[in-house]
């Protein structure tokens, strides 16, 4: 019994191995890719560099069309960030309305809101570019951020208000008698006990918010308010030479931040799963 049980260990942890090799290929070619001569990417199928060079690091640190990097980098960072500050206070809002308050239509309410989760955005994408041209609101950050601090994160809220449900309401009841209203048992009570499923929400709006790519290349013209994705798009050129050098390696470049994001606050995904346990 205890060989059959090492046996099957070995060979869980073997096809563990082989199956992070496989999803992490593409990322170390990524990184080895942009060591390359921007000629050797495409044509050289080789993991490993023949020539080892940092110039497509230097052309991508320079910027493209007169714009800096550090601009599409500030840029970046301003739209996640603050999509992160708009989700987690909208939808930590809304979510502890509809787990804690009794309020007329709250079901309907909250089935409607789950509905909108089916409806894809591209079939809202073009009302809502009428909407926002309407108001020149284009060529702003105003368009991508709206929505983030109005709840419409469907997902998120749902997502809180599962985690709220299995917070004892005793809680709510032991605030109320110490003179709490809806704000003071929000703020003092539940927002402390919700901060891994707000971690948690955090990380996934700043990660969706950072690799977004339609929502800028739709509502942003000027060049000086690109982020990175829509910015590595300009180093593609159909009717040129691509310098896939430089975008690999401003692609590189890009995934730092959110690789540190997810490594300082993953844990706290473990222990918001964990904490769904909390009963009553």
């Amino acid at each position: 019994m205890k060989k059959l049980r090492r046996i099957n260990s070995i060979v869980f942890h073997v096809a563990a191995v082989l199956a992070s090799i496989v999803v992490l290929y593409p990322c170390a070619w990524m990184v080895f890719s942009a060591f390359k001569p921007s000629n050797d990417i495409v044509g050289n199928t080789d993991l490993l560099p023949e020539t080892w060079t940092i110039d497509n690091f230097v052309t991508a640190l320079s910027g493209i069309g007169g714009v800096p990097f550090t601009t599409f980098l500030w840029n970046s960072t301003i739209i996640a960030v603050l999509s992160v500050v708009g989700t987690v206070l909208s939808s930590s809002v809304a979510a502890y309305a509809f787990a804690r308050i009794d309020f007329p239509g709250r079901t309907v309410m909250f089935a409607i809101m789950i509905a909108t989760l089916l409806l894809p955005f591209h079939v809202v994408m073009i009302p809502q570019y009428v909407m926002f041209n309407s108001a020149g609101l284009v060529n702003t950050f105003v368009p991508l951020l709206a929505g983030k601090f109005l709840a419409t994160e469907a997902f998120f809220v749902f997502l809180l208000v599962q985690f709220l449900r299995g917070i004892p309401r005793d809680l709510d009841e032991a605030a109320r008698i110490d003179g709490c209203g809806h704000f003071g048992t929000f703020a003092r009570i539940i927002l402390p006990l919700m901060r891994p499923a707000i971690i948690t929400v955090s990380i996934f709006t700043f990660i969706w918010s950072w690799n977004d790519f339609l929502g800028p290349l739709l509502y942003l013209k000027k060049p000086d308010l690109y982020p990175l994705p829509v910015a590595l798009n300009q180093y593609v050129d159909q009717t040129s030479v691509s310098d896939y050098g430089a975008q690999i390696a401003m692609a590189v470049i890009a995934l730092v931040p959110v690789a540190l994001f997810f490594i300082i606050f993953q844990r706290y995904i473990v222990d918001g799963v964990a904490t769904q346990g909390l009963k009553g």
